[in-house]
């Protein structure tokens, strides 16, 4: 090779052409998921198709799944909300596959039976309640940017269910707060946030009347705040939280509340991302897990999606996507997602809730048709 050729293919080295770097950029190395020994075995997963529309949109997960040939079979028990107590063969399957996907369970309003889905919570010990409300391309909102996850108590506060009559006419319900949960709770919400690249925590209370017991949810969050300085952490009232959400959302990133404010924010946060009908949510404690939708806003007992059969899977079937990654099969969950969100981009099925008139159905084909 001569000194002047040598001299070109130097130069061309250390300053490439055009066609060479665009070459460069294109190439994109994939992202490898290394999976432990066992991980790819088929998993057991409890099915309750639960109350109203819950069997609409959890026969919807059922065809998304086979279609994707994913590694779950369903063991289905039906459960009604009516019912005094779960069936000791639910338990015993969730306790043993320690993985469920449910439809809503109606709870009576008044009467003496009491709500299952809080019964599932507290004997699971399903301490953690996620739903994750964000703005999805392709769905008009008033705000954009939103990207919050309520993270709420789940198995104290108003929900632990102590009532009694003292006298005729005059009904005492207990609120319990304890220390144990608080702090667990707070735990796992900056656990979330450090593990998801999350930049703040909120802590949601009303601790300026309640000092004792929103006040010990308040000190729990405080000292657990404390481990994770990385991390910015703020507090704030529940009615002003309210007030916040519907006028700046984009400000929250993850919020923890103790059991009833997170109910009411995430259903907040839910109608201002989007709606109900596309968020997703788990519960999750140290052994179990059970994933539903986000958000239900009486949705469960809406008599004419029934009759119509045009109830929203989208909520349920990205809840299934944040159970097959709980469950180690991330790239199921990834295709599963990736159809979702092409189906409400393109516009063209959509159920009533979110200005179409699709049947579930029709929406459950469409987003077989998008799956990679």
């Amino acid at each position: 090779m001569s000194r002047q050729q040598s001299l070109h293919t130097l130069k061309h080295l250390i300053n490439p052409s055009k066609k060479s770097l665009s070459t460069l950029k294109s190439i994109t190395r994939s992202v490898t998921y290394m999976p432990r020994p066992g991980d790819g075995s088929t998993r057991n997963v409890t099915l309750i198709p639960g109350d109203g529309i819950g069997p609409l949109v959890t026969s919807a997960v059922e065809r998304v799944m086979n279609a994707m040939h994913a590694p779950i079979t369903f063991e289905k028990y039906e459960v009604r909300g009516n019912m005094h107590k779960i069936p000791d063969g639910v338990m015993e399957s969730i306790k043993e596959n320690k993985v469920c996907i449910k439809g809503g369970l109606m709870t009576p309003v008044g009467g003496g039976v009491s709500s299952l889905n809080v019964h599932l919570r507290k004997e699971l010990d399903l301490f953690a309640s996620l739903v994750h409300c964000f703005n999805m391309e392709g769905l008009p909102t008033r705000h954009k940017n939103v990207d919050i996850v309520v993270i709420r108590e789940n198995t104290e506060g108003e929900y632990a269910g102590l009532e009694h009559e003292v006298v005729s006419g005059v009904v005492e319900s207990l609120k319990v707060i304890t220390k144990f949960n608080s702090e667990r709770i707070a735990k796992y919400a900056f656990e979330y946030a450090y593990l998801n690249n999350r930049k703040k925590v909120t802590a949601v209370h009303k601790a300026n009347i309640m000092k004792l017991a929103d006040g010990l949810f308040l000190e729990s969050c405080r000292e657990i705040a404390a481990q994770y300085p990385t991390i910015e952490y703020n507090e704030i009232i529940v009615d002003n939280c309210c007030m916040q959400l519907v006028a700046k959302p984009e400000q929250f990133d993850v919020m923890v509340t103790p059991n009833l404010y997170g109910n009411l924010v995430a259903n907040v946060a839910a109608g201002i991302a989007g709606g109900t009908g596309v968020m997703p949510g788990g519960n999750v404690g140290p052994d179990h897990a059970v994933f539903e939708q986000g958000a239900s806003a009486g949705n469960v007992g809406k008599v004419e999606m029934v009759e119509e059969k045009k109830a929203n899977p989208v909520a349920l079937l990205l809840s299934s996507a944040m159970m097959l990654r709980h469950l180690q099969f991330p790239s199921f969950a990834d295709r599963l997602e990736t159809a979702v969100k092409r189906v409400i981009v393109e516009g063209k099925y959509r159920t009533k809730d979110l200005g179409g008139s699709s049947s579930t159905e029709e929406v459950v084909d469409a987003v077989i048709g998008n799956l990679d």
